[in-house]
């Protein structure tokens, strides 16, 4: 039998095998001084944005509700695909969760809950500055091989949530509701001898429902492989460039002579598609070209984390804090124009947002009381379609 691989199973991860011993140490202090059911209120802040992203997209949730879920608490929180600030304009964190219950029956959970949310949200913000960046064009997520293969399903999601239209894991794929996307690897030409055989035999073995792209820069002149591709594959619907930076030059003007070869040998129709080392900023380079989609690996996998934290606030009814932090049960407001954020230790308060001047709207909904569902889960397309939304009214995405 084969030894176990290096990643937790979920039996693990809710038995608390995963957390930081701290909490466990925590909880068996309390319950031998008779405070295992002290009540308190914590809640989950982002303390700031990397890179100096004006914002973020909030993703994970689901997977925390699905922890959480059965568990003594009431649990509040913003939706999923929330693009928010981290902090209002006085500097007060943002809460983008609340929790209340027994502390002990929830503390151990910290360590998971974080890590639910902290590397999603990086993910799925740098996949929306990705999908802005691309001017609304096509982008496919390609970087699975970039990170762990246990959080695949977690990655796709996250970058599907944040605006890619198409993930490569038939795992992830499920997860989103969509069909997994690729073409092939250079291997397949490279063992196959040519461009033609390897296009043939693609067309030949692979489900016909599945979109005929080729892979064209293994061993010619991308114009050339252009229409030899087109001639190869009856119904082509695009090629893909994956030229590697020492043999691409102006990678602008490579994709615009393709374009002219497949428009004068009267291949309009067939798309293209650019890969290769692409992110937030190279797009931009390109994105006037011909190209007519990205698929984009290590730059939005590789996406910093988001320093979300948990903290207690409130203990027997009474606001409290660690020194550093805000106390009190506090509620998140954002503003419907311009989404500058607000906080308030009402849920019916009127915020102003300093802003632009619009009443700004309480955005916390109720995600679980006494450890049920109050409402039913979102899909993954819900979401996405909800943080594309977002991006189109802060004018980010035509």
């Amino acid at each position: 039998m084969s030894e176990k691989l290096f990643v937790a199973d979920e039996n693990e991860i809710r038995h608390g095998t995963v957390m930081d011993v701290y909490f466990d140490r925590t909880k068996k202090i309390l319950e031998a001084k008779g405070l295992s059911k002290v009540q308190a209120v914590a809640e989950v802040t982002c303390g700031s944005i990397p890179n100096k992203w004006p914002w973020a997209v909030f993703c994970g949730l689901e997977e925390v509700v699905r922890l959480m879920e059965g568990l003594p608490i009431d649990l509040y929180a913003v939706p999923e695909g929330t693009i928010f600030k981290a902090r209002d304009s006085a500097s007060v964190r943002v809460p983008l969760i609340n929790i209340s219950g027994a502390y002990c029956d929830y503390g151990v959970y910290e360590t998971a809950m974080l890590g639910m949310i902290c590397q999603p949200s990086g993910v799925a913000t740098s996949s929306a500055r990705v999908k802005c960046a691309a001017k609304g064009k096509t982008v496919f997520a390609f970087g699975n091989r970039r990170m762990h293969p246990g959080i695949a399903g977690v990655l796709d999601r996250s970058c599907f949530i944040g605006g890619c239209d198409g993930v490569s894991s038939e795992f992830g794929a499920a997860l989103c509701g969509t069909e997994a996307v690729g073409t092939v690897p250079h291997a397949l030409m490279l063992t196959m001898g040519s461009n033609e055989a390897a296009f043939k035999a693609f067309d030949e073995i692979i489900d016909p429902k599945v979109a005929r792209i080729m892979l064209i820069d293994t061993f010619e002149d991308e114009r050339a492989a252009a229409v030899a591709a087109c001639k190869a594959v009856k119904d082509l619907k695009g090629v893909r460039l994956d030229t590697p930076s020492s043999r691409r030059g102006n990678f602008k003007e490579l994709i615009n002579e393709v374009r002219w070869e497949l428009d004068i040998n009267g291949y309009k129709d067939v798309k293209i598609i650019a890969s290769g080392g692409l992110n937030e900023d190279s797009i931009k380079d390109i994105v006037d070209s011909a190209v007519a989609g990205f698929g984009v690996g290590t730059s939005i996998a590789n996406a910093p984390t988001l320093d979300f934290s948990m903290d207690l606030v409130e203990k027997e009814g009474k606001p409290i804090s660690k020194r550093g932090k805000f106390s009190g049960r506090k509620f998140a407001y954002r503003c419907p124009c311009c989404f500058e954020m607000g906080v308030a230790l009402s849920p019916d308060a009127e915020v102003k947002c300093e802003k632009c001047g619009c009443a700004m709207e309480m955005i916390e909904k109720p995600v679980l009381k006494a450890g049920k569902r109050v409402d039913k889960e979102r899909t993954p397309k819900e979401i996405r379609e909800s943080v594309l939304e977002q991006l189109r009214t802060l004018k980010e995405l035509a």
